[in-house]
């Protein structure tokens, strides 16, 4: 054998196997790099999208949150309100309540207080006629008498 045959011959199968890996081997590989490479492209590109994404939702939610606070804040002074306000309604109505039952309670007591005062008049007259008829029974005339007792009743 021949050694420039032998290098020619392993020049030309080198030369073959550059044109058929060039040809067939290198353009699949090339295509599946470059879809890796913007696989990836995408994927970091949509990681930094979803990571803007989760900070705008972050504040609409520090937001919301701090909104929804708010209102429960409003929502609890106003119902502190509307309780002290129905307490001071029930203070004025119980006060009022106590005021009619204090009037009424004076009106029944005047009421009694004038009837025990008749009571205590057409007594002390009625003593004061007995007496008056034991001890003048023949000076007085009893109907001139009870006339008189009766105007001293009405003035006391």
């Amino acid at each position: 054998m021949n050694l420039n045959f032998t290098m020619i011959a392993q020049a030309l199968a080198f030369a073959i196997l550059i044109w058929f890996t060039v040809k067939f081997i290198w353009p699949p590989l090339l295509n599946a790099i470059e879809k890796r490479q913007k696989e990836i492209a995408d994927g970091l590109a949509a990681a930094e999208e979803g990571k803007m994404s989760l900070e705008i939702a972050s504040k609409k939610n520090a937001e919301t949150l701090e909104a929804t606070k708010q209102k429960g804040a409003d929502i609890l002074g106003q119902a502190e309100k509307r309780a002290s306000e129905i307490v001071e309604e029930a203070k004025v109505q119980a006060k009022n309540e106590a005021d009619r039952i204090i009037s009424t309670a004076k009106s029944e007591i005047d009421q009694e207080i004038n009837r025990a005062k008749e009571d205590l008049r057409g007594q002390v007259s009625s003593l004061a006629i007995a007496g008056a008829e034991k001890i003048l029974a023949k000076e007085i005339d009893k109907k001139a008498h009870s006339d008189m007792l009766a105007k001293l009743a009405k003035d006391l």
